[in-house]
């Protein structure tokens, strides 16, 4: 099993894991926006931990699916 590369990005190497968390994060922001549009965030006891949670479950799947390895 191989060791995933860095990525390039403008000349800067970046960890795969960095660019992952980077894209999860955006994706869990428009996530807890969906959520709050409609109103389903309100049935969460303490929503920031929820939030916290949906970036590391993107951050799991994009770094399984996406960064090449």
């Amino acid at each position: 099993m191989s060791v995933p590369t860095e990525i390039a990005i403008g000349g800067v190497y970046v960890p795969p894991l960095l660019v992952a968390g980077v894209f999860a994060l955006v994706f869990a922001v428009l996530t807890a926006r969906v959520l709050n549009r409609v109103r389903l965030s309100q049935h969460f006891f303490y929503p920031p931990l929820v939030f916290v949670a949906i970036v590391v479950i993107y951050t799991v799947l994009i770094g399984k699916l996406f960064v090449p390895i």
